[in-house]
C-alpha cells in the first residue's frame, strides 16, 4: 500500500474510479429525500467530479430513528466488544485494500498531494481503527471499595446515537479517530462529511457493511452545515456530537445543545500553533526541516500548522536561511504527481482568503521575504509558500488562523519572551518547542499553554496520546487515546446491598 505509484497510474486509476454520491441510510446508498444536489469540485483543475445527495432534516430524522432502533435492538450494542472488534478489524482490512482507491478519492476532491494520501493518511486510518478494535476488549470497569455488605460495580455504557461532523482538511482520518472508539463502544453513527469532502466517507460505509457491521449502525449524510449539522445538533435522539472544525461553528454546537436535549459536545477547533526556538536551540538543519513541515503540511490547512515562528534574536538570521532553502524541496503542483509535496487548496472561499491574508500582512508592516503568489496551474487553486519576517504578535497574521501555506517570523529578545509570546493566543492546541538544555525543555512544556507540545520536533503525538486543546482550540474531551471511549460513554454505578 505503502509505495507510491507513478502521475500517469493515478492519473488512469482516477478516470476509472466511481465517484460515491449518495447518502448512505441503514445499510442502503439512497438519494436525500428532497432529491436535491450538490457539486464536489476537484480544485486542482475547478472541474466537477460528481454531484453528490444533499440531505436536509428529513433525512436526518430517517437517520437517526433507522439508528436510534438498531441501537435499541442491540444487534450490534449488545454484541461483546471481542464480537465489534472482529468486524471493525475486517473493516480495517478491507480499508487497506481498496488505499489506493481512497487516497487518489481524497486527492480528487481535497486536493491534497497522493504522496500525503498514500504515506500518511491512509496508513494512520487504517492504524487508528486497528488500534480501537484492539483496545475496546482490554479496558475493565471498576468495583468500589464498599466493604462486606454492599457490592458497587462502575461500568462504562454506549450512549445511543452519536453524530460526528467532520472537516474536510483530513477526511479519512478525522473519520477513524471518531468513528473507531465511537463504534467499539457499541453506539450507533451518523457521520456528517465536510461537503467539500464525502467520497471517502461514503467509500467506507460501504465497506463496513461488507465486513459485518449492521445496518443502520454507520450512516452518512452528506449535506450543508445549515441542513444536516444543526438538524443533528438540534436532535433530542442525538446524545453526542462530536466536531472538528471552526471555533465558530463549534459555538453553534454548544447552542444547539442547550435549546435541545443537553447533549454532550465534544470539540476540536482552531489553533494558531507556534514553533518556539531557544536561545540554546542547536542543529539549525534539522529545526528548518521541522519548522517547514510543521506550517506547511496538507498546505498549511492544520489546526496545528505552525504559523508563529518565535526565534530567539541570536538564531534569527542564521535559521531564517535554513528555513527558506529547506523549501527547494516543498513543489507546488498537480497532487495526482507524487513528486509534489504541496496540492491546491480545497476550495475558492479559502483560496481567496489566503490571498487577503498575505495582503494584510503587507499593509500592516510585516515583510514577504519568500513566495505569496497564487499560481496558474490546470485552472486550479494554487498558492505558493508565504513566508513573512518582522512579524510582531499584535499583527493580524499573528494573530488570526489562516489556514493555508502561510507562517511569520517573531523575534523574540529572550526565552521567557519566546514563551509569553507564544501563550498570547486565544489558541491552545499544539506548540513545538526547541532547545538543548533539558532542564528548560521540562520547565517551558510544562509552560505552554497547549494540549500537545513536542520537544526538538513537530508532532501531534499518535494514536496513543490525547488530541486536543486549551482555551479556544477545543471544548468537552479529547480525540485519542483510551480518553477518545469517554466521550462516547455513559458511566453507570450498580450498587447492591449484601445485607
Amino acid at each position: 500500500m505503502s509505495e507510491l505509484l507513478t502521475k500517469t497510474e493515478y492519473s488512469a486509476i482516477a478516470k476509472s474510479i466511481a465517484l460515491p454520491n449518495k447518502a448512505f441510510i441503514n445499510g442502503t446508498f439512497v438519494d436525500a429525500l428532497s432529491g436535491q444536489t450538490m457539486p464536489t469540485e476537484n480544485p486542482a483543475t475547478g472541474k466537477i467530479l460528481t454531484e453528490v445527495a444533499s440531505c436536509n432534516a428529513d433525512d436526518v430524522n430517517v437517520a437517526v430513528a433507522n439508528a436510534k432502533a438498531v441501537y435499541e435492538d442491540g444487534v450490534w450494542s449488545k454484541r461483546s466488544p471481542s464480537e465489534r472488534k472482529e468486524a471493525v478489524l475486517k473493516l480495517a482490512d478491507l480499508i487497506e485494500e481498496h488505499a489506493v482507491e481512497l487516497a487518489v478519492l481524497e486527492t480528487l476532491e481535497a486536493g491534497k498531494p497522493i504522496h500525503e494520501c498514500v504515506k500518511t493518511d491512509l496508513p494512520e486510518t487504517i492504524s487508528c481503527i486497528r488500534w480501537y478494535a484492539e483496545a475496546a476488549d482490554k479496558i475493565y470497569d471498576q468495583i468500589s471499595p464498599t466493604g462486606h455488605d454492599a457490592l458497587a460495580t462502575i461500568r462504562r455504557e454506549a450512549v445511543g446515537v452519536v453524530a460526528c461532523v467532520l472537516p474536510w482538511n483530513f477526511p479519512l482520518m478525522m473519520l477513524a479517530w471518531k468513528l473507531a472508539p465511537a463504534l467499539m463502544m457499541g453506539n450507533s453513527v451518523i457521520i456528517k462529511p465536510a461537503e467539500s469532502t464525502s467520497m471517502t466517507t461514503l467509500k467506507v460505509a460501504e465497506l463496513a457493511i461488507e465486513a459485518g457491521i449492521p445496518a443502520g449502525v454507520f450512516n452518512v449524510l452528506p449535506g450543508l452545515g445549515p441542513e444536516v449539522g444543526e438538524p443533528l445538533g438540534m436532535h433530542d435522539d442525538v446524545q453526542v456530537v462530536s466536531f472538528t472544525g471552526s471555533t465558530a461553528t463549534g459555538r453553534h454546537f454548544l447552542r444547539y445543545s442547550a435549546l435541545s436535549n443537553l447533549k454532550r459536545v465534544v470539540l476540536e477547533c482552531g489553533g494558531k500553533s507556534p514553533s518556539v526556538i531557544l536561545s540554546d536551540a542547536k542543529d539549525l538543519d534539522s529545526i528548518a526541516e521541522n519548522v517547514v513541515n510543521a506550517a506547511l503540511w496538507n498546505m498549511g490547512q492544520n489546526c496545528t500548522a505552525n504559523s508563529r515562528i518565535i526565534i530567539h534574536k541570536d538564531l534569527k538570521t542564521a535559521l531564517t536561511q535554513k528555513i527558506i532553502e529547506q523549501l527547494d524541496e516543498w513543489q507546488t503542483g498537480d497532487p495526482l504527481d507524487p513528486q509534489h509535496m504541496l496540492g491546491s487548496i480545497i476550495n475558492k472561499e479559502q483560496y481567496e482568503k489566503i490571498l487577503r491574508y498575505i495582503e494584510i500582512g503587507k499593509q500592516e508592516g510585516a515583510k514577504l521575504i519568500y513566495g505569496g503568489n497564487a499560481l496558474s496551474i490546470n485552472n486550479g487553486l494554487f498558492i505558493e509558500p508565504a513566508i513573512f519576517d518582522n512579524v510582531t504578535p499584535e499583527m493580524t497574521i499573528a494573530i488570526e488562523e489562516i489556514f493555508g501555506p502561510v507562517f511569520g517570523l517573531i523575534e523574540a529578545a529572550s526565552d521567557e519572551e519566546a514563551i509569553a509570546i507564544a501563550n498570547d493566543s486565544c489558541y491552545g492546541l499544539q506548540a513545538s518547542l526547541y532547545t538543548s538544555d533539558l532542564k528548560k525543555a521540562h520547565l517551558y512544556a510544562q509552560q505552554l499553554q497547549a494540549g500537545t507540545v513536542s520537544v526538538n520536533c513537530f508532532s501531534e503525538g499518535d494514536v496513543s496520546t490525547p488530541f486536543g486543546g486549551y482555551k479556544l482550540s477545543g471544548f468537552g474531551g479529547r480525540d485519542n487515546s483510551l480518553m477518545a471511549f469517554d466521550q462516547y460513554s455513559e458511566v453507570k454505578t450498580t450498587w447492591f446491598d449484601l445485607t
